[in-house]
């Protein structure tokens, strides 16, 4: 299954929209109000630290992914619960980034279309590519890419024309201190959506050049999070604190205030083909983490039958996860993200850290098995 490659460029690229992904539209840090970007900043730091511990273990097992190499850490039968339990976590995170784009569309353009087409038609799209493989994946992303962020930074451009644009809806910042702010970013903050770059764990191993992982990864976590603090400040000029902090989708409602001299408006349309790319890195990484992982756990030659059963079981979850969008955010930031991305994204890869190290030190040779 590793005879695939992919250059460091294609990882990258891939990472970075990763790290973009459904944040940049949902408009993070809303509990802190203007604090948000400082709240980014705090994510992004820890993120870095947090791919470092991912990238050092990937370089303890250079030719193992996620899957692979726990048994070889803690043991075979200890494994298997953990292992299913990342699983279910990349299943289930796909099925998320689904249901926000079905919702997404449902309110803004396609109201009258069942959310089922949506989603489904979406992840036809989604299984197409995947089966591809790896290298059909990452050169999606390779084009996609520039797309992307060439259309993020018209956005930022024509929000600055906005009349009611004002930086001084920043201030004051840290008016009410500094614990606040980190109380909100820890674990928050690191695990959405930072912490959810360990899906590249499944994939390190594809990389045709394993002496930049490290270096792609901190800086892909570090330019997606510069990104992310310019995207918010953006929006929180236009739209100031008490709309950013209650609004569902804030970079849409930005872009829907521009109108440049009464004439050319709803530029929202780049804001839904920014999220349709975003979910597009995020679902597709999800769900080919997930694929790698059950090929490799019941150690079947390919993935592509897989690829089209977690299609449709992906599919399904979306829609019943939650009753209404509502539902499906307050479960997200209430429980699934701080508790069980906890666990999976920082608890568990520091205790993997930790006892990859012991074993290094004091049984060498044998460390990897």
């Amino acid at each position: 299954m590793n005879q695939e490659n992919i250059s460091r460029f294609q990882l990258f690229y891939l990472m970075v929209g990763y790290v973009l992904g459904t944040a940049l539209i949902l408009g993070l840090g809303a509990e802190v109000n203007q604090d948000a970007w400082i709240f980014i900043i705090v994510g992004m730091i820890c993120g870095m630290i947090l791919m470092g511990i991912y990238t050092q273990l990937s370089s303890y097992y250079p030719d193992d992914s996620l899957v692979q190499m726990i048994p070889k850490i803690i043991g075979k039968y200890l494994s298997y619960p953990i292992i299913l339990l990342y699983i279910m976590n990349f299943t289930y995170s796909a099925a998320r980034g689904c249901r926000e784009l079905g919702d997404l569309l449902v309110s803004t353009m396609l109201a009258d279309t069942p959310l089922i087409v949506i989603i489904g038609s979406f992840m036809v799209l989604m299984i197409y590519c995947l089966r591809g493989g790896v290298e059909t994946f990452y050169r999606m992303g390779e084009v996609l890419f520039p797309v992307y962020v060439f259309a993020l930074i018209l956005i930022w451009v024509l929000l600055i024309s906005v009349k009611g644009f004002d930086v001084n809806n920043l201030a004051p910042i840290l008016a009410n201190g500094v614990k606040p702010v980190l109380k909100e970013a820890f674990p928050n903050a690191i695990n959405f959506p930072f912490g959810e770059t360990i899906i590249f764990m499944m994939i390190f191993p594809y990389l045709n050049n394993k002496k930049n992982i490290k270096k792609i990864g901190i800086s892909s976590i570090l330019i997606g999070g510069l990104l992310l603090t310019v995207n918010s400040i953006m929006m929180m000029s236009v739209l100031g604190p008490e709309i950013y902090s209650n609004n569902v989708f804030s970079l849409l409602t930005a872009t829907r205030m521009v109108s440049i001299a009464d004439f050319l408006e709803r530029f929202d349309v780049l804001v839904i083909l920014m999220m349709v790319a975003g979910v597009f890195f995020k679902v597709g990484g999800f769900t080919l983490g997930a694929a790698v992982g059950i090929a490799q756990l019941f150690k079947l030659k390919q993935t592509r039958s897989v690829i089209l059963g977690l299609g449709t079981i992906i599919t399904s979850l979306s829609l019943i996860s939650a009753t209404s969008y509502v539902e499906h955010i307050e479960f997200g930031f209430t429980i699934y993200v701080p508790y069980i991305h906890t666990l999976l994204q920082i608890i568990i890869p520091i205790l993997l850290l930790c006892i990859a190290i012991i074993r290094k030190k004091f049984n060498p040779k044998n460390s990897s098995y």
